[in-house]
């Protein structure tokens, strides 16, 4: 029954963490990717960022491909300092004027609820998971390891996930 050992339990707890949050995160850069980076840049300008143009692409970039490397498990570690930066910045320019919660029901019309600006909630959610990821590693099924693995041997990748 070595496969559920502590150890490797949580690795694979990890590899759902990274997916979760790869995923999150690439699909708003897409999504700033697919309006146009110019357009984020706008309202980074309305909040007063510096060289907003500038910024909006390098959040597009970060969160489409530093979302790509955390959902395969590449450089977590490094790539989560200007994640968690990014959320931070996010919350305190625009999220936390809205208050915790990421649910913000304002009202209901006969077609359903009527939601307002998200709060912070969503942000600390994403900050809590990288540093996890970051501070316990890439987990199972990622990149990282498998350098290890060639590197170090397959005796070595097996003792770390628990096999």
């Amino acid at each position: 029954m070595a496969f559920f050992t502590q150890e490797r339990r949580r690795s694979w707890a990890i590899l759902a963490l990274r997916v979760v949050i790869g995923l999150g995160f690439m699909v708003q850069g897409i999504a700033k990717w697919s309006h146009g980076p110019a357009n984020f840049g706008k309202l980074l300008q309305q909040i007063g960022a510096p060289l907003p143009t500038q910024t909006a692409w390098l959040v597009t970039l970060l969160e489409t491909f530093g979302g790509l490397a955390i959902l395969l498990g590449f450089a977590v570690t490094i790539l989560s300092v200007p994640l968690i930066a990014s959320m931070l910045v996010a919350l305190f320019t625009v999220q936390i004027h809205y208050g915790f919660s990421s649910v913000n029901t304002i009202g209901l019309k006969p077609s359903g609820p009527v939601f307002g600006p998200p709060g912070y909630e969503i942000n600390l959610l994403y900050i809590a998971g990288l540093l996890v990821i970051a501070l316990a590693g890439p987990g199972a099924a990622s990149v990282d390891d498998w350098f290890k693995t060639r590197k170090g041997g397959k005796a070595a990748a097996r003792r770390r996930h628990g096999q």
